[in-house]
């Protein structure tokens, strides 16, 4: 069976897409002259020159302090930050702009959930409940605050088909302030039913706190269907920049949280024994802002918008189809993670004994890029009893025939380590 299929997908074929990827000027490159073949959009995306052109031309343009100066650029850089929040609220249907709070990452996102609702809310005797297949981002804060309060750390299993087992789930949840899971594991590619885990949350009276950063990219996400109380996601796994993400959550909740971060920016009145705190979003956005990383982002949400998530959505989850029946005809290689009716296009995989850093290294030799290790996910690692994976992620600027680079390059590896 080849690769070189058609794939035909609402707004997606094989002519869309080559339309797509003259929008990437990465994908020019040619690393040890061979064409470059980007299977690790789950760490990072590419970026489209849309998105690098309006970040240049913000520091062509108008490049200023924002919320601060009175002259024309700075109202102009002001603008363009406020407008990339709401073009961020409208694409995960946020009720509110106010709601959605600039960070550098996910990762200081779920941290600040941690540390300013977290050590406001939560006591000894109190439980967090998380999943085995957590980012260390949506694993570590919530150890560290355990540690600190005293409450109690509960752990959701991964079964043997890469799900979430549910069976205890109410057990675990009872006398639970926080339930953090993730949407879309980046590990496994299981996706995550987040509204019932949410709602099951409420039930118990526990928060929820969604790692979003696998899902906002690649499916349409609409945090109101899902009925969770906060969700983090990087804007760079998602067309943008790095050093720019988004910690929505829900305007009551921050509305009763206070700062993460201080200093100029996020205060409303300073006397020099105490200060007042400014409303939301700025009383967590302390100091100088990423503006142009802001302005990348937004551009990003404009690019995923006109290519329409239900299409890219589809798109991918054809390729990771064509994709596992390829490797399913391959001796050696073992995928993880659950049936494809579960998962997306992230796929793990080991390839006899062959060390998952040995196969990247052949692999990158063709050009092919893939993530090796334990993708930030040791527990989950030591719980499918392997020290690392291979892992390759599709994303819209993807084709069929890059999966024949990724097969022949697995062979290439078998025949270097004298696997059959």
């Amino acid at each position: 069976m080849s690769g070189r299929v058609l794939i035909d997908q609402p707004g997606l074929d094989e002519a869309a897409v080559e339309r797509i990827r003259a929008d990437f000027p990465i994908l020019l490159e040619r690393p040890h002259g061979k064409p470059l073949v980007f299977l690790d959009s789950a760490a990072s995306s590419q970026k489209p020159v849309q998105v690098i052109a309006a970040m240049d031309d913000y520091y062509r343009r108008y490049h200023a302090n924002i919320h601060r100066g009175v002259y024309h650029i700075s109202e102009l850089a002001t603008e363009a930050y406020e407008e990339a929040r709401r073009k961020v609220a409208g694409f995960i249907n946020a009720p509110s702009a106010d709601e959605c709070i600039f960070v550098r990452n996910a990762t200081e996102g779920l941290n600040l959930v941690a540390f300013a609702w977290g050590r406001r809310n939560i006591r000894r005797g109190d439980a967090i409940v998380v999943t085995e297949m957590e980012h260390h981002s949506n694993l570590v804060p919530w150890q560290v605050l355990a540690q600190e309060t005293g409450a109690a750390l509960r752990l959701v299993p991964v079964d043997d088909a890469g799900l979430l087992d549910l069976s205890q789930l109410d057990a675990l949840l009872d006398g639970a302030k926080i339930f953090a899971f993730t949407a879309v594991s980046n590990t496994l590619g299981t996706v995550n039913d987040v509204a019932l885990l949410a709602a099951r949350a409420r039930a118990a009276g526990a928060i929820s706190v969604v790692d979003a950063c696998q899902a906002v990219p690649r499916m349409p996400v609409d945090v109101q269907a899902w009925g969770c109380d906060f969700a983090a996601f990087s804007g760079h796994k998602m067309l943008g920049p790095t050093g720019i993400g988004i910690l929505w959550g829900r305007l009551a909740l921050l509305e009763a949280m206070p700062p993460f971060m201080t200093g100029g920016g996020m205060i409303n009145v300073v006397r020099l024994q105490s200060s007042t705190y400014a409303d939301v979003p700025a009383r967590f956005e302390a100091g100088t802002p990423a503006i142009a990383e802001a302005v990348g982002l937004g551009a990003a949400v404009d690019y995923l918008e006109s290519v329409g998530m239900d299409a890219i959505h589809s798109y991918e989850l054809a390729l990771t189809r064509i994709a596992l029946d390829r490797l399913a005809e391959v001796s050696a290689v073992k995928v993880f993670g659950p049936p494809m009716a579960h998962r997306t296009g992230v796929i793990s995989m080991t390839v006899g004994d062959i060390h998952a850093h040995d196969l990247a290294t052949i692999l990158d030799s063709e050009g092919v890029c893939v993530r090796a290790g334990h993708h930030c996910n040791q527990p989950l690692m030591e719980k499918l009893g392997v020290p690392a994976t291979a892992r390759a992620s599709f994303y819209l600027y993807n084709t069929a025939s890059e999966i024949d680079v990724l097969i022949r390059g697995i062979e290439k590896a078998k025949g270097i380590f004298g696997i059959a």
